[in-house]
This record gives C-alpha cells, sequence and structure tokens, in this order.
C-alpha cells in the first residue's frame, strides 16, 4: 500500500490530492450544503467526503467501463457533483462538467461528441429533452438521476443505456472489484470541459492531472487561502474558474466550501454563510453595484455621501498601492470634507456587509472587470483582486495579490507560467497548465497550441513591469468604415456601470459609426418613461426619439474614457433579457455574438439607415 503524501508539493494527481487533504485534517469541515428536506445546512467532514466518494467509486467501477471512459455530469453545485467529480476521477475515468442550465441540444451535442458512457443527472425530464435533441448516443452505457427515490423504475439492460436512481446505482458498490485500478497518472486526463461556444460550437479542451494540480498549486502561492478559510460556491462547476479556484484549490488548502442554495438566493446566502473568499465573474459584482445605485437614485443626499466615500476611499487605495493618484475631481460636494472612519461607517461597512462583512479575498474572472466597478468596490474596501485565464489554461494564468493590486491590469504571472507578447500584439501562455489540446480536433489544436508548448490565447495585451493588461479580443475587435478600431467588451462593460443598462451588445463592423443593442432594467425603464411623459408599457415607447436622446446621452456619460469615434451614436432598445436558454447567452455568461446578430439583424440595419442620435 502506498504510503500517505502529506506535503502538497508531492501531490501530482487530482486523485491524490483529496488523499492527501482527507488525511492531512481528517475532522475538519469540508463541505456544508443546505438540506431542502430539514431545512437546515449540513456539513461533512474530510473523512467522510473520502468515505462518500469511495462508494461512489465502487460502485462506478461496478460498471466496468473500459480506462479513459468519459462521464458526462450534468448537476448543480453540490455534494452529489463533488462525488461524482471525485470518483470519475478515482475510477481512472474522464470527467465531462456539463453546465446544469445549458440547452438540452448543446448537452446532446456534448453527450455525442465526447462519446460519453454515462451521464449522471439530476432529473429524468432533463435526459428525456436532451434525447429528443439528440440523435442517439451510441456509447451511452448508463444514466442515473440523482433527484428520483429508491422507488423509481429499476435499471433494466434492453439493449438501451441502463437507467435508474441514485440510491439504486450506489447499490452496485457492493459488486465492484475487490481492488481499484492503477491510480491515473500526471498525463493522464483530469476533465474534458467544453468551451462556451460564443461564435460556433463548443470545443473539448483536454485537460490533464498535472495541467490543473499545476494551476491550483500556483493559485496556492498567490491567493494563499488557509483552514480558516470559508469558500462560499456558486459560480457552476461545469466552469474551470469554479473548478480550480473554488473546488480544487480549498481542497488544497483544507478550506471550507460552502455550496450556495441557487443565485437568485445568493444575496441572502452570503449574509448567512459570511464566507472569507469569494471566487465570481464580474457579473456578480455588477449586479450588486446596480441594485446599489438603484437604491440610491431616490436620495441625491445619500448618493452624494455614496460619492464622497468611493472617491476617499479609491484615493487611499491608490496611494496604500503606490498607484498613481486619482485625476478627477472629488466627488460629494462638501461631504468630501467628511473624515474616512465617519465615511466608512456610513457607506463602506453596510455595503461590505451586504458580502456578508468579513471577505478578505474576492476573486473576480472569467471576464474583463470594468474600472468602475473596481473603483466603487476597492474605494469602499473590498479586497477585490482581477485575474485572467482561459479554459485552455486550466485556466488561471496570472492574478493580481493583495499587497499588489493594480485593478487595471490583470496582475503578474503565477509562478511557474511564462508569457510572452506574439505577432498582432497577442498574448502568448507556456507552462504545465496549458492544455494537452481540443477533443479530436488536431486541426484546431495545432491553430492555437505551438509544437514547442506556446498557448496563443487570442487576446492582445501588453506587459508592463511584469504586469499584463488586456487590451481585447483579437477576433472581436470591432474595425469601422473609417479604421477606428473599437474593443466591443470594454465598451459593454462601462455601458453597464449605468443601472439603466442591464445588457449591451455594440455593432459597427465596416460601419461609419458605433451603434448598439441594450436591454434596458425593468424598474429603471419606468423611472425614465415617468420623467419623459410616456407610456412604458406601449411598446412604441421605447423607439420614441426622446428615449432614444436620453439613452445615449446616458451612454456618452458611462463611456467618457473612450474616445469619441467608441461612443455609440444609434441605440435599439429591448426589455427582454438576453439568456442561456435563449441562446443569447453562453453557460459562462458571455453573449453569444453572432447569435445577436442574427436575431437583430433588421433592427442593425435600421440604426444604420436613420441619421445617427447625435
Amino acid at each position: 500500500m502506498t504510503a500517505p503524501i502529506s506535503d502538497i508539493s508531492s501531490v501530482q494527481t487530482l486523485v491524490q490530492l483529496l488523499a492527501y487533504r482527507s488525511a492531512l485534517t481528517p475532522h475538519a469541515e469540508a463541505y456544508r450544503a443546505f438540506d431542502p428536506a430539514t431545512q437546515t445546512w449540513e456539513s461533512v467532514s474530510w473523512s467522510q467526503t473520502a468515505q462518500r466518494v469511495d462508494r461512489w467509486t465502487r460502485a462506478l467501477l461496478a460498471l466496468q467501463l473500459p480506462a479513459g471512459a468519459r462521464i458526462a455530469i450534468l448537476l448543480p453545485n453540490g455534494l452529489h457533483a463533488m462525488c461524482a467529480d471525485q470518483a470519475t476521477l478515482a475510477a481512472g475515468c474522464v470527467p465531462v462538467p456539463l453546465h446544469a442550465i445549458d440547452n438540452p441540444g448543446s448537452i446532446a451535442y456534448i453527450l455525442s461528441d465526447c462519446e460519453a458512457s454515462m451521464l449522471i443527472v439530476g432529473q429524468r425530464a432533463q435526459w428525456e429533452g436532451i434525447q429528443a435533441a439528440g440523435a442517439g448516443f451510441p456509447a451511452l452505457r448508463a444514466v442515473v438521476f440523482t433527484d428520483e427515490d429508491e422507488t423509481a423504475p429499476a435499471f433494466e439492460d434492453d439493449g438501451a443505456p441502463l437507467v435508474g436512481s441514485l440510491a439504486q446505482w450506489l447499490e452496485g458498490a457492493t459488486q465492484a472489484p475487490a481492488l481499484p485500478p492503477p491510480s491515473p497518472g500526471a498525463d493522464d486526463l483530469a476533465a474534458i470541459v467544453y468551451t462556451s461556444g460564443t461564435t460556433g460550437k463548443p470545443k473539448g479542451v483536454m485537460l490533464t492531472h498535472r495541467n490543473v494540480v499545476s494551476d491550483v498549486k500556483a493559485v496556492l502561492e498567490r491567493i494563499a487561502p488557509t483552514t480558516q478559510d470559508i469558500f462560499l460556491s456558486f459560480l457552476p462547476l461545469s466552469h474551470t474558474f469554479e473548478r480550480t479556484g473554488g473546488y480544487y484549490l480549498p481542497m488544497a488548502a483544507g478550506s471550507c466550501v460552502v455550496y450556495a442554495r441557487s443565485v437568485p438566493l445568493l444575496a441572502e446566502d452570503l449574509k448567512t454563510v459570511r464566507p472569507t473568499v469569494l471566487v465570481s465573474v464580474p457579473r456578480i459584482y455588477e449586479r450588486i453595484h446596480g441594485k446599489l445605485l438603484e437604491k440610491l437614485a431616490a436620495s441625491p443626499w445619500k448618493m452624494r455621501l455614496y460619492e464622497a466615500a468611493q472617491s476617499k476611499g479609491w484615493a487611499r487605495f491608490c496611494a496604500a498601492q503606490g498607484l498613481p493618484a486619482p485625476q478627477e475631481a472629488k466627488a460629494g460636494g462638501w461631504m468630501a470634507s467628511l473624515p474616512w472612519p465617519l465615511l466608512q461607517g456610513l457607506v463602506a461597512k453596510p455595503l461590505l456587509s451586504q458580502f456578508g462583512g468579513r471577505v478578505r479575498v474576492a476573486v473576480s474572472g472569467g471576464a474583463p472587470l470594468s474600472p468602475t466597478i473596481a473603483k466603487c468596490f476597492l474605494g469602499l474596501g473590498l479586497p477585490l483582486v482581477q485575474g485572467y485565464g482561459m479554459t485552455e489554461t486550466s485556466p488561471v494564468v496570472s492574478v493580481n495579490s493583495l499587497g499588489d493590486n493594480d485593478p487595471s491590469s490583470v496582475g503578474k504571472p503565477l509562478p511557474g507560467v511564462q508569457v510572452r507578447i506574439g505577432d498582432n500584439r497577442e498574448l502568448q501562455v507556456s507552462g504545465d497548465l496549458v492544455m494537452k489540446g481540443y477533443w479530436k480536433r488536431p486541426e484546431d489544436t495545432a491553430k492555437i497550441l505551438s509544437n514547442d508548448g506556446w498557448l496563443g490565447t487570442g487576446d492582445q495585451a501588453e506587459i508592463v513591469n511584469g504586469r499584463i493588461y488586456i487590451k481585447g479580443r483579437i477576433k472581436e475587435i470591432i474595425v469601422t468604415s473609417t479604421g477606428e478600431k473599437v474593443p466591443p467588451g470594454d465598451l459593454e462593460l462601462a455601458m453597464l456601470a449605468d443601472p439603466l443598462v442591464e445588457q449591451a451588445f455594440v455593432v459597427g463592423e465596416n460601419r461609419p459609426f458605433i451603434a448598439c443593442v441594450a436591454v434596458l432594467h425593468h424598474q429603471e425603464w419606468l423611472r425614465l418613461a415617468a420623467d419623459l411623459g410616456l407610456n412604458p408599457q406601449e411598446a412604441a415607447s421605447l423607439n420614441h426619439p426622446a428615449v432614444h436622446r436620453a439613452v445615449l446621452a446616458r451612454i456618452e456619460r458611462s463611456t467618457t474614457s473612450f474616445p469619441r469615434y467608441a461612443v455609440p451614436r444609434a441605440v435599439h432598445l429591448t426589455l427582454a433579457p438576453w439568456t442561456i436558454e435563449n441562446t443569447f447567452m453562453t453557460p459562462t455568461l458571455k453573449l453569444k455574438r453572432l447569435n445577436l446578430m442574427g436575431h437583430f439583424a433588421q433592427a442593425i440595419e435600421d440604426m444604420y439607415q436613420k441619421p445617427a442620435g447625435r
């Protein structure tokens, strides 16, 4: 029997990572989840976690799947998802994490593409929808439903996939071979993670144990969570950012992971759980910022107080980090002269209490962080650090640290990660974190990954004093008919700082000027319509010239840092949000630009057929 690993530096696989943690701190709290049946939060220790995973592993071995078989996991964040992932790895198979609310057609495509041998899914209805959307899954051997009880129809071998409940499947643990298969090696696959597919069919990114473990160790050095930390897990575990930063990282550190009940209940869970570490995407911070401004809009003096606190707090942050002093005029009028402790008590502490009041590090990744959002939260005392990465790099390439934090950058490369600037100012990355390649797509792999191991990120960047500054996606840069180049993502982020704009999509390729399609926040729209004397229930009101003028004026105010040619001059407005379900957003909440371009083709054409808004 192999001696247990007692040093994180010796861990080479994710299977060893769990064994290392459960041996080192067996009685410490590992996970906490809400039980709807008892209406209580229940926790499990690391030793109990290992026992649960062992049972799942033995049930998986009983199926006698071939080594390297793909196991698709379509579950919300929780103990079932964690056990499914760990058992798959321990059985020498490959997890294929799926987004729990992705559309059936996308899931059917992935099941077929990866040739999944097994699907672990929450509800039978989900499986029925996937079946209806797909053209058959010849490699599929079994489907397990975690939400069905023991009275559900039993597994039957009728030539179709074996189908049944989790309880029935776990009974198969007693039939497992006495000896488990050899543990996976560092170069074996630890996951096939499908990219979001903003411009086409998703590609399966092959990540090895070496890829993921090396990234976890590097992040551990930069962020340094401890056994006392509590993570709140709410980003989908199908997202590599959450897998590495919110799942394997706390396992390496011995921190506790609490599974949020749902995104709609996130605000309540933050106050209940009171996490010390947050791993999030900018959209979560944007929503909290939007709600804050919505509340302040009704009280001019509260708004001035907030502006004074943010302005003074931001100046303090810049001084502490050795960043250039802010050049803009102090906001808040006479309130700017109030002492910081008073502003902190009146504004900063109430805001931080929305996060539970004890966050010691909040990591933002997965998409660029708006400077407006960064100034708000950093100015009011939230210890927010921005990072950068992509699924193909396991995913974290760089991240700021608390003591060396420039929010306009994505930080310095992690230990062991090499970066350089290639042709067309493209950021290139090399190191153990770089993927093995795309599943069954050698041509696509060759386009992005060189023979000597350098990965082209597709992002334009600058490296100054060791820091990485992202300038935009190469493929998404808009070139107007006048030759001006505009990064749409940055522009859209700036617009979202206004609470009126819920979502934004910028266009202008080969056009004379920039225009945008925007989804308005419902409550803010009601307020704007009332101010303009219009009936908000009439569809025609959205296209009223006065509304367009007002919206363009607000967009101009929120994009003052952009050159004049980049500011939208025409707008098309809608109240219908873009979601994963209506295929306008990816599972990682990025815009599906081709889908939006097609859907709004006529509206976009109309914007360029009438005089520009200014």
